[in-house]
């Protein structure tokens, strides 16, 4: 029962330890982020999701960005270990950025008003099915990853770097990079305290 996928499901984690290294090419990684965004399911085929991937220089600008503006907000004498985060974020290859664009939302709601006050919920499932496909794809490729969420702190200074749409909203950002540690052992909660089947 599609054990390649499933194992690749099980073998996803979040990989902190990363470097500025990548076991393939910028052009697949973007054939992964290209296919994952095509493929994933959006409730009424809204295909609201917009992604901006960011390599090389410009992915270590979004983490001096993300870092600086922590630092304003973030006591001197605490930010020691805030600057060593963004500073391992930073030590990646690249990030992707996920975004949900608004107005595609507002004109479901336009068209099915019956549903009016679940598209932004189902916005909110599609995106999170698009991270998780982006994130396993990319283990998959041997990449290592995490998911962050430094919105909305910092969406005002990216959109104006990166020329993002105003109607782009801003979800969550994944930096990756070759993994130069394991993560931790896993551990589950009971299945049959999360699960239950009738027959």
């Amino acid at each position: 029962m599609g054990s390649d996928f499933l194992s690749a499901v099980k073998n996803r984690r979040s990989y902190y330890a990363i470097s500025k290294e990548s076991p393939i090419s910028d052009q697949q990684i973007q054939e992964v982020i290209n296919h994952a965004v095509q493929h994933t399911p959006s409730a009424f085929n809204s295909q609201s999701a917009r992604v901006v991937l960011l390599l090389g220089q410009q992915h270590d600008k979004l983490w001096d960005i993300t870092k600086e503006t922590l630092r304003k907000i973030v006591d001197a004498d605490k930010f020691g270990p805030t600057e060593e985060k963004m500073n391992s974020f930073r030590s990646g290859y690249g990030t992707v950025l996920f975004y949900e664009d608004q107005s595609v939302i507002e004109n479901m709601q336009n068209q099915f008003a019956l549903y009016k006050e679940n598209f932004p919920i189902w916005s909110q499932q599609s995106s999170g099915m698009l991270q998780f496909v982006v994130w396993t794809a990319l283990e998959d490729a041997g990449l290592g990853a995490s998911l962050q969420h430094y919105n909305p702190l910092i969406d005002a200074e990216v959109a104006q770097t990166w020329n993002v749409p105003s109607t782009w909203k801003l979800i969550a950002q994944m930096p990756f990079g070759k993994p130069t540690a394991q993560p931790g052992e896993k551990s589950f909660q009971p299945l049959d305290e999360r699960v239950k089947v009738y027959s």
